[in-house]
C-alpha cells in the first residue's frame, strides 16, 4: 500500500472519529439538557397560567406548555407521560405553572387545579326563577349567586329576540323568562354571563314561527308570551289544565280585568326582599297593575308557552284549585265562583 493512500486511510479514520464523537457529545448536550428538563432545572423562569378546557388533550396540553416554555420539547412530554402516566387523565381548569417544576410536579399539579372547570351537570325546572337558578349555580360552583344576578339585568347579548324587545324601566331582571329550563354540562368557576348566554341560546333555538305567529295576531310582544307563560307556569304546574288557565288570563286581558293572581304577588315579594322598591315591586303585582306585569315571574317550560299559544276557546273568567292544587274549577261568573268556593270550604 502506498503512503499517499494509507495517509487517506487514516483521514477517513480520524474524520469518523470525529464525527462520532461530534455526534456524542451532541447526544450528551441533548441528554443533560432533556434530563434537566424533566427534573426542572432548564434554566428558564417562565410562569404560565395553563387552561385546560374539555376539548383539550394531551398533545393540546404539550404544545401549550412548550409554547409558554414550561418544557422544552411537547415530543418529550408526551413520551414521557405515556410512559410514567399511561392512563392520565386530565381535569378541567386553571393551572399556574413554573418552568422549575420537574415533569413529575407538572403531572401531580394536573390533577390539582388552582381554579376548577370540572364539568358539572345543572338541572333547572321549569317554573325556575332567577333566584333559583343563581342558588342552584352557586351551589354547584358554576358561578357566584351575585354575579349570575347581575348578569341577569343586562340585555347586552347577542340574541335578536332580546333587541326586538323593550324592557320598561320597571323590569327586575330583563332576562327572567328567557332562561330556558333544561339540564346543562357546565363548567365550575365559569364567568355568570357565559352561563346566562347559553340558558339564552338554548331559548333562542326554540322559537317557533308558530310562537311569533300567535304574537302577531294578538298584538303580544315575545315579552309579553313569555310573561303570561310564566304565570300559567306557576299557577297550573304542569298540569293539563294549563290551557284552560291560559284562556282565564287571555280572557281577562281581552276585556281589560285585572289578572289578580297571586303568584304574581309572591314574585313580587322576592323582589322586595331583593331589595326592589315598590315601584318596581307593585308593577308584578296583577292586583295592582293593570294588565300584564311587568316581566316574567320565573322560567317557563315548553309546555307553559304552548298552552297560552294554543289555549282553549273558554268564556271562563275565574277559576281555583282545591285538593291540595290537583283539581281545577273554572267558571264564568264571579258569583258561581263565590258559591263553588264556599261550598268546598265548607267541606
Amino acid at each position: 500500500m502506498s503512503e499517499k493512500r494509507k495517509s487517506n486511510k487514516i483521514c477517513v479514520v480520524i474524520i469518523v472519529l470525529l464525527v462520532f464523537l461530534l455526534l456524542a457529545v451532541i447526544g450528551f448536550i441533548a441528554y443533560t439538557y432533556l434530563q434537566k428538563d424533566i427534573a426542572g432545572n432548564s434554566g428558564s423562569n417562565a410562569e404560565y397560567t395553563l387552561i385546560i378546557e374539555q376539548s383539550d388533550f394531551q398533545y393540546q396540553v404539550a404544545d401549550k406548555l412548550q409554547s409558554n416554555d414550561i418544557i422544552a420539547s411537547s415530543t418529550l412530554w408526551c413520551w414521557w407521560m405515556d410512559k410514567y402516566y399511561p392512563d392520565f387523565v386530565f381535569i378541567n381548569g386553571e393551572y399556574n405553572l413554573t418552568s422549575s417544576m420537574s415533569y413529575s410536579e407538572i403531572a401531580d399539579k394536573l390533577q390539582n387545579p388552582d381554579v376548577s372547570h370540572k364539568s358539572v351537570s345543572v338541572c333547572i325546572p321549569e317554573g325556575y326563577t332567577v333566584f333559583d337558578i343563581t342558588e342552584t349555580m352557586e351551589e354547584n360552583s358554576v358561578c357566584s349567586s351575585l354575579d349570575f344576578l347581575s348578569a341577569c339585568k343586562s340585555t347586552d347579548y347577542d340574541f335578536d329576540f332580546l333587541s326586538d324587545i323593550e324592557f320598561g324601566s320597571s323590569v327586575a331582571y330583563p332576562l327572567e323568562g328567557f332562561l330556558f329550563p333544561a339540564t346543562y354540562d357546565l363548567a365550575e368557576n365559569t364567568p355568570a354571563t357565559e352561563v346566562v348566554a347559553t340558558m339564552l341560546e338554548a331559548f333562542d333555538y326554540r322559537i317557533t314561527a308558530e310562537w311569533l305567529s300567535f304574537c302577531s295576531e294578538n298584538d303580544f310582544s315575545l315579552l309579553d308570551l313569555i310573561t303570561l307563560a310564566s304565570i300559567v307556569e306557576k299557577e297550573a304546574s304542569g298540569s293539563s289544565q294549563a290551557v284552560n288557565v291560559a284562556s282565564v288570563f287571555i280572557n281577562r286581558l281581552e276585556v281589560s280585568q285585572q289578572l289578580q293572581s297571586d303568584v304574581t304577588v309572591t314574585y313580587g315579594n322576592l323582589l322586595r326582599e331583593a331589595g326592589f322598591d315598590d315601584d318596581v315591586v307593585f308593577s308584578y303585582n296583577t292586583y295592582k297593575c293593570t294588565a300584564l306585569p311587568s316581566g316574567a315571574i320565573c322560567n317557563p317550560g315548553l309546555d307553559s308557552i304552548s298552552a297560552v299559544v294554543n289555549h282553549t276557546s273558554t268564556d271562563y273568567y275565574y277559576f281555583f284549585t282545591y285538593n291540595s292544587g290537583s283539581d281545577f274549577y273554572f267558571t264564568s261568573t264571579y258569583s258561581d265562583f263565590s258559591q263553588k268556593w264556599s261550598e268546598l270550604s265548607d267541606d
